[in-house]
């Protein structure tokens, strides 16, 4: 799909720096220690924790929130980060609306949940602030495991084999680690190159290597991989896109959302990102969420996010839908695309009304596409459903081979669930590395 500065409504610069820095500022300003003190009094600890349930990394929230209330976030951050090494990142990109905060007993009897996910990015805050992390790596194995995939699973299978004392080299296909993390989230969700120092703050373990430029058949191969380490990891993402299937796709003004936020998270200067005057996104995910919202924060004077099923249907959370919706952005529901017209730039997306005849059109400068990915095949595994199959430990149908987060079997494409299997593969390849397990 083309992205050509050619098209006519295609421009950089449209708002100045001032209103650029406002509009990509922190989109939830961290609490300060009294604001911490008094969200952590409004928790119950309860018994059951029906918060720490709904939690894919089972951290202890209650625990957590009790050691914030009593002056002790270092502490609060150890309790979370032995579960969730991300936990900074997750604190800021998990739609805890859905998880945590949803089953919240303060929710369900007000309407109102304790604010857990500031909460641990307070105490997360805090651990990253004062210095190395709280982990060290235990006396070195002698073993050496591969992890492909520098993304959320990737680094939690690293970092916990690495306190194991196993060597570990972490190969990427991209110039930085981070994956979706530095790359597909949007910019206004972690401000200051949050994720990068995230994943330098997280190598200071020590034990891991990363080599980056390393894509997964074309620079390493699983046989080769396999060869020379004692246990391989997975956690390669979903690198490919789904496309329309729509004559004029390549047109100019037409991309991909991924690769279109993947640009602006490395843009220097957010000014020099070109952006339409009218710009469709279709699709109803986090991803077209992002990429709506950071189009009309660039300046784009109408924004319409087209989804082909009912609003209550869109995999964006609720919350997310009433955020592109405050910024501007228009939500149209129940729209198929059925033509994206054009003489060599995009002029509008013809639609129809989902299961009639009845079709509008859409005038647009610029199209992101943001209607899913899919796995890049890993020749030698099973897969199914457009994923790796794995067991509950992350094994695939390879013996030594293991995998997790997107492009693996059984879990929600969120970045906390891609942690907590990257974790679980790593007990589990460590298991098998000293004999515990077979």
């Amino acid at each position: 799909m083309g992205n050509s500065p050619r098209t006519p409504g295609l421009a950089a610069g449209r708002l100045p720096a001032e209103t650029l820095a406002q509009n990509f500022a922190d989109l939830h300003e961290p609490l300060d220690s009294h604001e911490a003190a008094v969200a952590a009094d409004r928790c119950y600890f309860c018994h059951d924790a029906p918060c720490m349930e709904a939690c894919p990394t089972s951290i202890d929230i209650p625990l957590f929130i009790r050691q914030i209330a009593t002056d002790t976030p270092l502490a609060a951050a150890r309790t979370i980060l032995e579960q969730n090494i991300l936990g900074g990142m997750c604190a800021r990109v998990c739609p805890t609306e859905t998880l945590c905060e949803e089953v919240c007993v303060r929710e369900t009897a007000e309407g109102k949940p304790v604010e857990i996910g500031r909460l641990q990015r307070f105490a997360t805050d805090a651990a990253m602030s004062h210095g190395p992390q709280p982990f060290s790596r235990a006396v070195p194995s002698g073993k050496s495991v591969a992890v492909v995939g520098a993304g959320p699973a990737g680094l939690a299978c690293a970092h916990r084999l690495a306190m194991h004392g196993h060597d570990v080299v972490v190969y990427d296909a991209r110039e930085k680690a981070g994956g979706l993390n530095e790359f597909g989230i949007a910019s206004y969700k972690a401000v200051d190159g949050f994720a990068g120092r995230e994943v330098d703050w997280l190598l200071g373990i020590g034990g891991i290597k990363v080599k980056t430029g390393q894509a997964l058949g074309r620079d390493v191969d699983l046989d080769g991989l396999a060869a020379g380490h004692d246990a391989v990891f997975l956690g390669v993402g979903l690198g490919d896109v789904n496309t329309l299937g729509l004559a004029g796709e390549d047109l100019d003004g037409v991309g991909d959302a991924v690769d279109w936020i993947a640009d602006l998270r490395q843009a220097g200067d957010m000014g020099s990102v070109s952006v339409g005057s009218n710009v469709v996104v279709i699709g109803g995910g986090m991803t077209a969420v992002d990429a709506a919202v950071q189009a009309k924060a660039l300046g784009a004077g109408e924004v319409t996010l087209a989804y082909r099923r009912r609003q209550d249907q869109m995999k964006a959370s609720g919350y997310e839908q009433e955020l592109a919706a405050t910024k501007g952005v228009r939500i149209v529901t129940e729209a198929t695309p059925e033509a994206i017209l054009g003489n060599g730039a995009i002029e509008a997306v013809e639609f129809s009304v989902t299961g009639s005849d009845e079709r509008f059109r859409v005038t647009a400068d610029q199209l992101l596409c943001a209607i899913g990915q899919k796995l890049v095949t890993v020749v030698g595994l099973d897969t199914e459903g457009g994923k790796i199959v794995v067991d509950d430990a992350g094994r695939t149908s390879r013996e030594g081979v293991w995998a997790g987060g997107d492009c693996a079997s059984g879990g929600d494409d969120l970045t906390v669930t891609a942690v907590a299997e990257g974790r679980d593969a790593a007990e589990d390849i460590h298991a098998v590395l000293t004999g515990v397990a077979g």
